[in-house]
């Protein structure tokens, strides 16, 4: 693979920020009120990414395996708040954070590892230069299905208590009575990335993709990593997810098979 890409100014960066600063005019004209939010998301996504920028070369060339390990958990750490502050109900305690950590831990580095060990094979397979970008798309994805799927379950089953409770009363164990609950959030989980597999090649070019192709390799190459990529950000997403309904059922109800509403933790929201 031959790297040809064609390398950018600051000033080409610039001309292309002013079409933000047109967005923001369009929110001034029409009082979309969306001005100062696009400015401070540009802002930070400017100052994050060259922060990541010159964090990864200096990552790449340490060639260290304690700092590789000490980015992945800073970035399991903030996916993981991230996956507590999405939900509109909470459980008490670290349940929320834990339960969202432990399940998406598990999930994208099990994943990233296999991809390492098996299909790319980096020497050493702990390289960070692909060991950090792989668990960062796998992280992202199974972030949001993760969040999404467990949001769903806390809103569906609060709201149809009563469905739950009576299914219980009947002799139904938790297993049985909150099964339609489980099915829908696995399927919200599930559904961003099946619209992203069924969209890619035809309505979107991925991201991953796309930039191996501005970097000048082989089209035919660029899409085998992105299939490689999106099949592992599927598993991961797909495992991730069972993991963390799965132990959120555990969790809210008890061994008596009892609904344990008091578990969950009041929110502004």
């Amino acid at each position: 693979m031959t790297s040809q890409a064609i390398p950018l100014s600051a000033l080409d960066l610039a001309l292309a920020a002013l079409l933000l600063v047109l967005n923001g005019g369009i929110s001034l004209w029409l009082g979309l009120g969306i001005t100062r939010s696009l400015a401070i998301a540009a802002l930070r996504m400017t100052v994050q990414l060259l922060l990541v920028g010159l964090v990864l070369k200096a990552l790449f060339a340490q060639q260290s395996p304690w700092l590789t390990l000490g980015v992945v958990a800073i970035m399991v750490g903030f996916a993981g708040y991230e996956i507590m502050n999405r939900q509109d109900r909470k459980l008490t305690g670290w349940w929320s954070y834990g339960i969202g950590v432990s399940t998406m831990t598990f999930a994208a580095i099990s994943v990233t590892c296999l991809a390492l060990t098996t299909q790319l094979k980096p020497d050493p397979w702990w390289d960070a230069r692909y060991a950090v970008p792989i668990l960062g798309m796998i992280l992202g994805n199974a972030m949001t299905g993760i969040s999404l799927g467990l949001n769903t379950l806390f809103n569906t089953v609060v709201r149809e208590r009563w469905a739950v409770e009576a299914q219980i009363a009947l002799g139904f164990p938790r297993e049985v009575a909150l099964r339609p609950f489980v099915r829908r959030a696995l399927k919200t989980a599930l559904m961003p990335t099946i619209n992203s597999m069924a969209a890619t090649g035809v309505v979107a070019l991925p991201g991953m993709m796309t930039g191996q192709i501005l970097a000048g390799a082989d089209p035919v190459e660029a899409v085998k990593y992105q299939l490689l990529v999106m099949f592992l950000i599927g598993g991961a997403t797909g495992i991730g997810a069972t993991l963390a309904i799965y132990a959120a059922v555990w969790r809210i109800t008890d061994p008596r098979h009892r609904l344990r509403l008091d578990r969950f933790q009041e929110t502004d929201q």
